[in-house]
């Protein structure tokens, strides 16, 4: 097909208009260096966490010192995570992250049900929360007393949405810029926290920090509710795997892919741990859990009339969370069209500025959706359970390739003992939230294998009628002049491969057979 034909290296046309340009050699441009590989991390994973999970995390683990024990705990399997990953980056040096990773070792079906579970669930629920916070604290300053209205808060969240995708639409330049910016601010902003904690331990405040205090349960302690505290804090360290999704952007990805990764997770976890530490330096478990904007009301109590930096700096921490999130998630998208899970309009990006347009609206457009979901805590639920549930397929996919492929190249080699500790905790945090949150877990389950008939349907049934090629074909092709975007220049599919190379909405002649 023609289609095949490109994706095999040739340079026909499946469609008039722009994509006549495609033989210039348009493709995604690698303008990621380490300081924004590093920013893109650690942007992500402080996005609206730290600043919505501290109240999560201490109502499930029912005293101080068990929250801050969770805090530590998930920092360090997210390193182990993290170590995983990057082996995994290095030696599938593909963009699409964990949905590239499952795809190629255990197959189509298994990949499609990842992308599919993201493209209905994780990431549209984590662009909206980290969105609804966000215009939970601009608005906060102007309804001190009383709580935002709702529909002031969506309205908000939507434009800052619409905002940034349109950055990201524009330039990749421009996008990376923004996330270091942001990323610095937000560093910034917890560094205020954590100085302010130094100085109330100076002067004495730290009741809570005592061993008898700190342990001190104010709810009783159930193994369940602390697996959910797990999650809860699993959820302010999402984000640590979405550099993998842009490894074909990365300036020397070998290299880069795991520094970012060795110098991003331990600074982040280095600052969650003690901005959480300094919280408890001025609010009692009681406020804490009354609070709805945790560190606004830290600053409240220690800023006296500079109180608003706290908000101003929260919310622009956020709004960097939403670009980077926005920006890794799009390219997740752009990589399933591109092997056939996803329309293949997702797969093109503009002539000139190189930026895959149609997955940045598909994504800004589900997370608009998303919107319309009213309880956080509920999505950080849903987010939190089936994140892990493909971190741990991923991670299992590791220790499954190096039995397939024992002797294959691999710049980094981590030992079998990480990828084991992560399937222990892996396996802890999935027993128990299925059996504390059957409901919440059996939606999530649901809505992933709603994914098969939608695989059997869209993917793996290749003689479709051919008018429905025929209508694809016409509304991909006005898409692609509306937005003016081509198929990007691709490298040779490997020629083990099994499973079909054309996409799941093909637009080439509906009358020749597929493969």
């Amino acid at each position: 097909m023609e289609e095949g034909a490109r994706r095999r290296g040739g340079s026909e046309k499946a469609t008039d208009g722009p994509d006549q340009l495609a033989e210039g050699g348009v493709g995604l441009k690698k303008e990621i260096g380490l300081v924004s590989a590093c920013g893109i991390i650690i942007g992500n994973i402080i996005g609206s966490g730290i600043f919505v999970s501290p109240k999560g995390v201490l109502e499930n683990a029912g005293s101080v010192g068990l929250a801050l024990l969770v805090w530590i705990i998930t920092g360090l399997i997210t390193a182990v995570g993290a170590l995983c990953y990057a082996e995994l980056g290095v030696t599938i040096p593909k963009s699409g992250g964990d949905y590239a990773y499952v795809k190629d070792i255990f197959g189509g079906l298994a990949g499609f049900l990842r992308l599919w579970i993201a493209v209905l669930v994780i990431y549209p629920t984590n662009q909206a929360v980290i969105a609804l916070t966000f215009a939970n604290y601009v608005l906060h300053p102007l309804f001190s007393t009383c709580l935002a209205p709702e529909s002031g808060l969506r309205l908000l969240a939507g434009v800052c949405l619409l905002l940034l995708t349109w950055v990201n639409c524009a330039s990749v330049r421009w996008a990376t810029r923004v996330q270091d910016v942001f990323t610095a601010g937000k560093l910034l902003a917890l560094a205020l926290i954590i100085i302010m904690g130094i100085v109330q331990i100076c002067k004495g405040h730290y009741y809570w920090l005592e061993p008898r205090h700190a342990f001190e349960a104010f709810t009783p302690v159930d193994v369940g509710m602390v697996a959910l505290a797990f999650l809860q804090g699993s959820f302010a360290y999402g984000g640590w795997n979405f550099l993998n999704y842009v490894t074909e952007e990365l300036v020397d990805p070998y290299r880069n892919l795991p520094r970012a990764i060795f110098i991003s997770i331990p600074v982040v976890t280095f600052v969650y741990v003690f901005a959480n530490v300094a919280y408890v330096t001025a609010m009692s478990p009681q406020e804490l859990l009354a609070s709805n904007a945790v560190a606004v009301t830290f600053g409240e109590k220690l800023l006296g009339v500079m109180a608003w930096i706290m908000p101003i700096s929260v919310a622009l921490s956020t709004f960097g969370g939403v670009n980077g999130s926005l920006f890794t998630s799009s390219r997740l998208f752009f990589a399933g069209a591109r092997e056939g899970h996803l329309p293949s309009l997702l797969a093109m990006i503009h002539m000139r500025r190189c930026t895959p347009i149609p997955a940045l609206l598909f994504t800004c457009l589900s997370t608009l959706l998303m919107l319309v979901t009213s309880d956080i805590y509920t999505l950080i639920n849903y987010v939190g359970f089936i994140n892990y549930l493909f971190y741990g397929v991923t991670v299992a996919g590791q220790i499954v390739l190096r039995w397939r492929q024992p002797h294959m190249a691999r710049p980094i080699k981590v030992s079998l003992f990480f990828p084991v500790v992560y399937l222990l905790f892996w396996a802890f945090l999935l027993v128990f939230s299925l059996w504390s949150e059957p409901v919440v877990c059996g939606v999530g389950l649901a809505i992933m294998l709603s994914g098969v008939p939608v695989y059997g349907l869209g993917v793996a049934w290749h003689r479709k009628p051919p008018a429905v090629y025929t209508c694809l074909a016409a509304v991909t092709r006005v898409a692609q002049k509306l937005c003016g975007v081509v198929y990007p220049e691709m490298e040779p599919p490997n020629p083990d491969r099994t499973e079909q190379l054309e996409p799941m909405c093909n637009i080439g002649d509906p009358n020749q057979p597929h493969d």
